[in-house]
């Protein structure tokens, strides 16, 4: 392959495998280590499927060090690093706090650990806009005040994200990109890969569609009492592939050398918010598919609204959001229904 070999950590996951595919398209190499505690080994038959091309896998946990370590001395020539294992659940997260710190920060500290020792300066690291808290205005930009986080999986992307800005004032040699996502929904356009949570989904959008699927009994919409138009939460839904390839833009961004520090911050998102609602309507009117809720109480943990100011982004990476949001809604039915 032309332009290297990538690493690419969760990379069975939802973000991780789209993410995975743009790389081959974008002429790297991914290699993908996973331990397949939220995702599953026959995404790798997804991927072969769009790319018509072998990809190289571990089942490896990340905060094993010394399973990571020797992984590394296997493939001593990777460019850079996309850093996506982690638990990502904020409702899960308050319920298994302990976990969700070991899990997230200890995974962080194993790669920046090994990564000087095997000469690998660059890593793109997926971090979240429940950095932000509940902002004080919107929409949000990079200079926004980080927020005290609503939920321990909020400081966990926060704890990672000083612990990388401390790492590039010790080593100026290091290179980060700090990617804060948005809302990622939809699937390929193929329908060969998409959002396979194991067990109750904890996002919106595949609890909608296995709900309209039948799966589930009916969608549970949390609260319709927030300050919004229609009372439901409010979110900036971007589709998986648009945020894939913003992280190809940044891997390329950092092996050209065109970063303009050695640890940068970007948003992700479309710069439009979306509520539940909405969502939940614009499903049933792309897809034709009627979709039973219920309002029930508020969720732990939950912020009532937010979404991007994605200029910085545009204009620094050369990168936006195209996808449209019924694309997106239409292309995560037809992923549901090939599961079926």
């Amino acid at each position: 392959m032309g332009k290297g070999k990538i690493l690419v950590t969760g990379g069975t996951g939802y973000i991780g495998s789209h993410t995975v595919v743009e790389l081959f398209n974008a002429g790297y190499e991914p290699i993908i280590i996973d331990n397949l505690s939220n995702s599953s080994i026959s995404v790798l038959d997804g991927i072969k499927a769009i790319t018509k091309v072998p990809v190289t896998y571990e089942n490896i946990d990340c905060k094993d060090y010394n399973s990571l370590e020797r992984f590394f001395e296997k493939h001593q020539d990777m460019k850079a690093i996309a850093h996506f294992a982690a638990y990502k659940s904020v409702g899960e997260s308050v319920s298994k706090p302990i976990s969700y710190y070991r899990n997230n920060i200890v995974s962080l500290l194993n790669l920046l650990q090994l990564m000087p020792n095997f000469g690998i300066k660059n890593i793109v690291f997926s971090s979240s806009c429940t950095v932000y808290g509940q902002p004080d205005e919107l929409p949000v930009t990079e200079q926004s005040p980080i927020k005290p986080a609503t939920s321990p999986y909020g400081s966990t992307k926060q704890m990672c994200e000083t612990i990388l800005n401390d790492a590039a004032i010790a080593n100026p040699e290091m290179n980060s990109i700090i990617l804060r996502y948005f809302n990622p929904i939809g699937a390929h356009s193929s329908a060969e890969i998409g959002e396979l949570p194991n067990g109750i989904p904890n996002n919106l959008l595949p609890y909608i569609t296995q709900t309209a699927a039948g799966i589930r009994e009916k969608l549970r919409v949390f609260g319709d009492d927030y300050n919004t138009p229609d009372g439901s939460c409010i979110r900036d839904y971007i589709n998986v592939v648009d945020l894939a390839k913003a992280h190809v833009v940044a891997i390329d961004r950092l092996i050209e050398e065109k970063n303009k520090k050695n640890i940068e911050v970007f948003n992700l998102g479309t710069g439009n918010g979306s509520s539940v609602l909405e969502i939940l309507n614009g499903f049933e009117s792309a897809t034709g598919v009627k979709v039973p809720y219920e309002i029930v109480e508020r969720r732990a943990g939950d912020i009532e609204k937010v979404w991007a100011d994605t200029t910085f982004a545009n204009q620094e990476l050369g990168w936006k959001a195209e996808i449209p949001l019924e694309e997106s809604l239409l292309s995560a039915w037809n992923w549901q229904k090939k599961l079926q």
